[in-house]
């Protein structure tokens, strides 16, 4: 079948998941159609109408694919062509040890590439539930999939629609904080992807000033919500600052406010008992966010309580902290392993929607439900990824790997992060280090993170085989 004669699979949803699901769709000779209701119509969250945008943290975590779970999915994610990871790299910003990129020009060059492919046609239009002449559709609305599609969702499973709260974090124009109370240096002075292991800046608060700030933010004005509201959970991977406050005094001091691998050179010999950190938000270094601040407090208490920050008395907030409601289906229930809804084999779910978290996690879903898709189309068997690897641990959570049978029934099924504890054990445990020593304590650790790791990219390579997409190099350089 020719590719004018093949009909086109059709994307719902331009984030990272859909973006990331059309590209592999259309490198693997299928026509695609990404349909993406923004500026169309707006979501709470979201400000541009560019594809891939950047509602929440600019960081897409770890870029360590030796030690580090996330890291590790990078790795696997470009090794799989991945276009969210192509976009990233050519966009980074300094930040440590972490990938942070641009937001502006991240999902710019995703825009372009996607718009520049031959094979992918974007419309801007709301989509309820899709017609039935579409017979091969992949729903990648994340989090934010508006209220007519998910009513429609909701009926054709017969299944509510599990929620959680997500929050944002402030950004501040980095002209407007006092360098001579702050200080740039990563944690432990260690550098990452485009970093010089001084990538951060850091705002020290002594025990006093900590006690004051924490009580502001248990006592100030917090956004109110509606009464269908009132019972969703947050998320714990993305708490408000203030919700972590009120867990208890010494919490954000062992979370986001945590002091330990950092040196004041203003004051060496006094140690914070607290720090604040901002980390680089733009490639041109004039905007940083507050790491770790997503929030619910009103707008004009957000500007009061984090100007109690030494270094932070006249921040000008570029974009203040919100709130937005996240939804996701019940995956293990609703899915089966190729990421299709049982109910109608024809929808194919992708991104937040299904239950992972993450930018990184969201892209990785939309890359696999792009390939099943492919795959499908071609009439060709496609085997998911192996279950040792990041991308095969993750679908394996969201498809039903982890679910166990407890007293109270089924085990809840939340949104989670990918890490170490959705993989299978290793066959034998790592008990020597290079110089012939028992390993111990944390070098225990990070070589039992290291032979997952090595053994996931081992299974991923075997995996690929000798498969290579056909991409036009015109749009291999609209993407860098």
């Amino acid at each position: 079948m020719t590719q004018s004669q093949m009909q086109a699979v059709h994307v719902i949803g331009g984030g990272l998941a859909g973006s990331e699901a059309a590209w592999q769709i259309a490198a693997r000779g299928v026509p695609v159609v990404l349909h993406e209701m923004r500026p169309v119509r707006g979501t709470a969250a979201h400000k541009t109408e560019a594809l891939a945008e950047l509602v929440c943290s600019n960081s897409l975590r770890s870029d360590d694919k030796e030690t580090n779970a996330v890291g590790l999915l990078h790795e696997e994610m470009r090794r799989l062509g991945s276009l969210v990871m192509r976009a990233a790299d050519a966009n980074q910003v300094p930040a440590g040890s972490a990938l942070a990129v641009d937001r502006d020009g991240f999902s710019a060059a995703i825009t372009q590439a996607v718009a520049a492919h031959p094979l992918i046609e974007i419309r801007r239009e709301e989509v309820a539930l899709p017609p039935a002449e579409w017979d091969s559709v992949i729903v990648a609305t994340g989090p934010l999939t508006s209220q007519a599609l998910a009513d429609e969702i909701r009926t054709l499973t017969g299944e509510d629609a599990l929620a959680f709260f997500d929050a944002i974090a402030p950004i501040v124009h980095r002209d407007s904080i006092d360098m001579n109370v702050a200080w740039f240096q990563s944690r432990y002075d260690k550098a990452g992807p485009g970093g010089s292991g001084a990538d951060y800046i850091n705002c020290p608060l002594d025990r006093a000033q900590y006690q004051i700030f924490v009580e502001a933010l248990v006592s100030g004005d917090k956004a109110s919500f509606h009464e269908w509201e009132a019972t969703t959970p947050y998320f714990d991977g993305c708490l408000p600052v203030e919700v972590m406050a009120e867990r208890g005094a010494e919490t954000l001091r062992h979370g986001p406010m945590k002091p330990f691998g950092l040196t004041n050179p203003h004051d060496p010999q006094v140690k914070a008992y607290a720090i604040v950190q901002l980390r680089q938000d733009n490639k041109i270094g004039t905007l940083f966010n507050m790491v770790g601040f997503q929030t619910k407090l009103k707008h004009g208490e957000q500007a009061r309580i984090f100007r109690s920050v030494p270094g932070l008395e006249g921040a000008e907030f570029a974009r203040l902290g919100g709130m937005h409601r996240n939804t996701f289906l019940n995956s293990p229930k609703l899915l089966d392993p190729s990421l299709r809804l049982n109910a109608m084999p024809r929808l194919r779910f992708a991104g937040q929607i299904t239950g992972c978290e993450g930018y990184v996690e969201s892209a990785a879903i939309g890359l696999l439900a792009g390939r099943f898709a492919a795959a499908e189309r071609h009439g060709e068997p496609m085997a998911p990824p192996p279950p040792v690897t990041a991308l095969g641990a993750l679908l394996g959570h969201i498809t039903g790997g982890h679910i166990e049978t407890i007293d109270a029934g089924p085990r809840s099924y939340q949104p989670m992060n990918v890490n170490f504890g959705l993989f299978p054990p290793l066959d034998r445990m790592p008990t020597k280090n290079a110089d012939g020593g028992r390993l111990r304590g944390p070098e225990k650790t990070v070589a039992k993170r290291r032979a997952i790791c090595a053994r996931a990219l081992t299974a991923l390579d075997q995996w690929i085989g000798g498969e290579q997409p056909n991409v036009p190099p015109s749009v291999l350089t609209a993407a860098e």
